[in-house]
This record gives C-alpha cells, structure tokens and sequence, in this order.
C-alpha cells in the first residue's frame, strides 16, 4: 500500500512528497529541503523507515521546488528525474537563489528526462507523466491510477490555479493543461499540490472560480 509522508520545506512553504511502499522503495517529488534542520528532518525519516530512494522528481523548475535535489541525489544516491523543457530555468537556479534570499547551492543535471506518458516505477508502484505546461515549461503532474491520486506541483491548488507572471508562464496555455489533462479525470481523484492542502478533482471542477 502506497504511504505518502508530506514535508513542508523553505519559507515558500513547498509540500515535498516522499512516496514509499511495503517494499521501502521510494521516489521524492519536489524536493524544496534547505537548511541543515530540513535535511536532518528528511533523512532521518528515511533511515527510520528504512527506505531506499530511488528518484527524485522534479514537477518543474522554480527555485523552491528544486532546492533539495543535489543534497537528496547525494545523500540517497537516487537519480533525478525532471523535464528537458524547463532547463531554461532550471539552468538558472543559481541567479534565482540570489533573487529570492537562497543562500545558493548546486543544482546538479537531470540523470533522466521525462515526457508525456513515461511510467516511472518504484515498488509495486507506477506513476504516469502528464505535460502540463503553462505556469513554466518543464511542467509535468504524475498520476497514480491504481491508488487515484495526481501530483500536480504547482498547476493547481484548492480553489486556485498556478501563477503565471514568471519566466515562460502562460495563462491560456496553464488553463488548457487543466482542463484537457487534469479536470476529465475521476472526480474522486485526490489531488497533492506544491503548496497547500489536498483536494480532488471534483472539488475543483465543481468550485474552482477559474474554471
């Protein structure tokens, strides 16, 4: 049975999603960890369950939602998974650090790109790649059919959307990936956003004020 352990990371407040199974293989998403007391909090829970990371993914390429990825790649010695769309900004994640207070880090090279599609498993596990671009190229949510839920980074939220004034953020194009990729799915679908809390797909297509 899938377990999903949610951190709260940086002063952005990211949700930072560890996956894991009764096989204790596990998968990051978003992995928004920073200081020393983060990474202290992430690994001890990893080493408490006894869980063996095998990826991190990354949902898209903003700054806060990529803060943990060099110390999870090395740390767990997992491969990071994120996609080649949104290297423009990822490529700048330093001079981003420096515009909003980061202290700045590494930000190491993708090991595998993802696409529409693409299964990435782990345990008994699989989640499914969608291209949802829009709030920044790169975008992707990861829908786990078996268990009904969908990883949305920061697409949607409760009662919202994705902003769309930052680097290669579209409205009309964030409001396409919503409609034609996310809202068709089950309405009892649970949704995990990068930040806030969860909802379902029911929820948002019955309340959202932007669709």
């Amino acid at each position: 049975m899938l377990q999903i352990k949610t951190f709260i990371f940086n002063f952005i407040n990211v949700n930072t999603y560890l996956l894991y199974d009764e096989t204790k293989e596990a998968v990051i998403i978003d992995a928004g960890n920073v200081t020393p007391a983060e990474n202290e909090e992430l690994k001890n829970f990893v080493e408490k369950e006894k869980l063996n990371v095998k990826y991190i993914i990354s949902t898209h390429p903003h700054i806060d939602h990529v803060l943990g990825n060099d110390y999870c790649r090395n740390q767990f010695g997992a491969k990071l998974l994120m996609h080649k769309a949104g290297l423009s900004i990822y490529d700048e994640s330093y001079a981003y650090c420096i515009a909003f207070g980061f202290n700045p880090g590494q930000f190491p090279p993708a090991d595998q790109y993802i696409q529409e599609k693409d299964i990435i498993s782990f345990g008994k596990q699989h989640l499914e790649v969608i291209e949802t671009p829009g709030h920044a190229d790169g975008s992707v949510c990861l829908i786990n059919h078996r268990e009904n839920l969908i990883f949305v980074g920061d697409v949607l939220f409760e009662g919202s959307i994705g902003r769309t004034d930052l680097p290669t953020g579209n409205y009309d194009l964030l409001i396409s990936s919503i409609k034609n990729k996310i809202i068709p799915l089950p309405d009892d679908m649970i949704v995990y956003s990068g930040h806030g809390d969860t909802t379902t797909i029911g929820n948002e297509k019955m309340n959202n004020p932007y669709l």
